[in-house]
């Protein structure tokens, strides 16, 4: 019995990628349907969805795939260079969507700093150290990573933590670093460290409000456990 290849354009309406977004929203899409439209198309053998499927099977999910190089990608059989530019370029996107501050938001809880840097940093595969800047409303100002590490720590220096801070006349921080293992427990380096910068931003007069974990879709705050 000969396989079957079953196309996009052989699937119900409600199936299809696209038709399916314009229905119910991007928010309905799995990552292999939302990748199947940066895709466009497959190949002669298989569909779109197809392609996308054992892309993110051979990378192992998004995270990875994320860090594979441009090279690597137009050699994938059914890649090229069109949709290989167009899925570095959709990951460029987010990143800088999840970067960009031009309208000053309020942070009010650990909940909300999840919300800003979740989407970006839980697909980092080393450790990235990262900082908000905010002013007296909680408001912030600016939002950079210090350091990058390996896969399971970064270096920090209280220099390069409140460098910024002091010339921005920051009233306040926020530390935010990643776990490429995806468990965003804390560990002893990481409370040490926190403890070394609370105590220089008392000196400093710039108060460290809180040190949140990212994990793959799990975050911890130090503070909210207690443990600052």
């Amino acid at each position: 019995m000969g396989e079957y290849n079953i196309g996009i354009k052989d699937m119900p309406l409600a199936m299809r990628p696209r038709e399916k977004m314009m229905a119910k929203g991007e928010r309905s899409l799995s990552e292999e349907e939302l990748l199947a439209i940066i895709l466009g198309m497959g190949t002669k053998n298989l569909s779109a969805l197809d392609l996308a499927k054992y892309l993110l099977v051979k990378y192992r999910g998004l995270r990875n795939l994320r860090e594979v190089s441009l090279n690597e990608l137009i050699s994938e059989h059914g890649v090229g260079p069109a949709k290989a530019v167009a899925i570095k370029a959709a990951f460029e996107l987010g990143r800088r969507a999840a970067l960009s501050c031009n309208q000053k938001e309020v942070v009010k809880s650990p909940e909300d700093v999840k919300n800003i840097v979740m989407e970006e940093m839980r697909y980092f595969d080393r450790e990235h150290f990262r900082v908000l800047y905010l002013d007296r409303k909680n408001g912030i100002i600016f939002m950079e990573d210090i350091s990058v590490g390996g896969l399971n720590s970064a270096v920090v220096h209280p220099r390069e933590v409140f460098k910024n801070a002091v010339k921005m006349s920051a009233a306040a921080v926020i530390l935010v670093h990643n776990h490429p293992s995806g468990d965003p427990f804390p560990s002893r380096e990481d409370i040490e460290i926190t403890q070394r910068l609370i105590e220089a931003g008392r000196i400093l007069g710039i108060e460290v409000l809180d040190h949140i974990i990212i994990g793959d879709n799990r975050y911890c705050s130090l503070k909210a456990e207690h443990f600052i």
